[in-house]
């Protein structure tokens, strides 16, 4: 229901402001449409910056969230509800009459059929400039769609910044992208063309996604300072290019059939929602490591830091095998170490000892075992430990050599066996995917920034063919040429 909604808005908003601007000043107008989604970006990483914890112990905060925009949203409903006024019925038929006429003259003015104008709109529109144009526009975003979407995931898991850096980010790129798409449409519309403001900001974006690929390499780690600014500069560009484009692509509509506008506006955002939907199938497709990091990464990372024996444990794999593979006689060693030090301090006594069963031994050979194992009281208990757990004693002094090669580890081993199973289970089970993940991220990451670049060289192409001229002077003339066939056309009227 909300992308229902929003899908009206996309297309309704954009042909009110086109309704109610001249071409003139059209760029403006369009830039001050597109600030709103942007801006409200910018308030989304504010207000998360502010209501979503430091240190995020669970998931419930999300409800908050979306509590929040919930909140938000019904009040801003009611506003528009309280606050918007529609015209009266007479006075906005008289006003439809005034604009149709305008429109009918300008129509008469170029020889165009106003009768043909009013019909089959779609089948008028599907052009290759329209169509061509809104696809172009539509993957030139793509990593506008990639930052909003994935942002903190890719600062978080390729530049190991914090959850609070990582969201600040959106600050710098969401502010300049909303003070260009402004400033370019009041440039725009002083010097009366589109087209340069297209092609500075699509080379000045492709330019600021190659340098920030350069800062993704593994192991890489550039200050917050220079991805801000590199992202600042990017979304920058991205909105020197866009509303200049938004005001052209009406501009081109408009050349085709003045009252068909929201007809190509639909178009427009009928595309760019199919390219979105087609981005987000095809980002875990290219970058399948998003997975394992967003289900597991926070979870390991927390068990990582809460018992770091588990972080050795993963650059040690042959060390714990084999401390998993002779566990028992680790355990046997630690709890017969008396016995098994009597017996390395006197192996000759004991190997002969070996000999004889167990109730036969001469009792001057036992009076020697009994001495050695320290005498008296403490003498017997020793001799007859090792009488009664012979098998797992052998069994320790068999795997001496490896527990040897053990012996160094001896205390992360220690501290390992501190972990609960449920955790050590887990760290063992996820660790390698997340490990493997993040190593394979940033190779994955720059390959669709790669076909993000390519998206904006696609949009550079599709430039000539929107409508609209590269010189100010030949926009100048053009409009001058315009008012005059008008200013004809009425005076025709008039005469009838």
């Amino acid at each position: 229901m909300v992308g229902l909604v929003e899908g009206i808005c996309l297309v309704a908003t954009p042909a009110l402001i086109r309704d109610f601007s001249p071409q003139v000043g059209r760029g403006s107008a369009m830039g001050f449409w597109t600030a709103g989604p942007v801006l409200g970006s910018l308030v989304v990483a504010v207000v998360g910056s502010i209501t979503i914890p430091v240190i995020v112990s669970n998931s419930r905060y999300w409800t908050h969230e979306y509590h929040i925009c919930g909140w938000v949203g019904l009040a801003v409903f009611l506003i528009a509800l309280v606050g918007l006024r529609e015209l009266s019925p007479q006075l906005r038929d008289q006003l439809m009459v005034t604009m149709r006429d305008r429109a009918l003259i300008e129509a008469r003015a170029k020889g165009l059929d106003v009768d043909a104008l009013l019909k089959n709109h779609w089948r008028q529109l599907l052009k290759v400039d329209i169509i061509v144009s809104a696809i172009a526009v539509s993957v030139m975003l793509l990593v506008y769609y990639a930052l909003v979407g994935f942002l903190v995931i890719y600062a978080t898991s390729i530049f190991g910044y914090s959850l609070q850096e990582a969201n600040n980010l959106g600050y710098w790129a969401w502010s300049f992208n909303a003070g260009a798409v402004i400033l370019a449409g009041l440039v725009s519309d002083r010097f009366r063309v589109r087209k340069p403001f297209m092609v500075i900001g699509g080379i000045g974006a492709a330019v600021m996604i190659v340098l920030f690929l350069l800062q993704s390499k593994v192991g890489a780690h550039p200050s917050f300072a220079t991805i801000a600014a590199l992202l600042a500069l990017m979304l920058f560009f991205l909105g020197i290019a866009y509303t200049p484009w938004m005001a052209s692509y009406t501009e081109t509509v408009e050349a085709r059939n003045p009252a068909a506008t929201a007809t190509g506006l639909a178009i427009w955002g009928w595309i760019i929602r199919v390219v979105v939907f087609a981005s987000f199938l095809f980002v875990p497709v290219v970058i399948n490591s998003v997975t394992p990091i967003v289900s597991y990464g926070t979870t390991v990372s927390s068990y990582l830091a809460q018992y770091p024996s588990l972080s050795w444990a993963g650059t040690h794999p042959a060390i714990v095998g084999e401390a998993t593979k002779y566990a028992p006689q680790l355990a046997d060693a630690a709890k017969f170490a008396p016995e098994l030090a009597v017996i390395e301090a006197n192996p000759t006594l004991f190997a002969t000892a070996a000999k004889y069963p167990a109730n036969a031994v001469p009792a001057a050979l036992q009076a020697q075992l009994l001495a050695a194992a320290g005498g008296g009281a403490q003498g017997v208990s020793v001799l007859t430990t090792i009488s009664a757990n012979q098998a797992a004693i052998q069994s320790v002094i068999t795997a001496a050599p490896e527990l040897t090669q053990l012996k160094p580890y001896a205390a992360e081993l220690t501290a390992l066996s501190k972990v609960p199973p449920a955790t050590a289970s887990y760290v063992a089970t996820h660790g390698p995917q997340v490990a493997s993940a993040l190593a394979k991220s940033p190779g994955q990451w720059r390959t669709w920034y790669w076909v993000c670049f390519g998206g904006i060289i696609f949009f550079l192409l599709s430039i000539p063919l929107l409508r609209g001229r590269w010189r100010p002077r030949d926009a100048r003339r053009d409009t001058e040429l315009h008012e005059a066939e008008v200013e004809a056309e009425l005076a025709k009227l008039n005469a009838v």
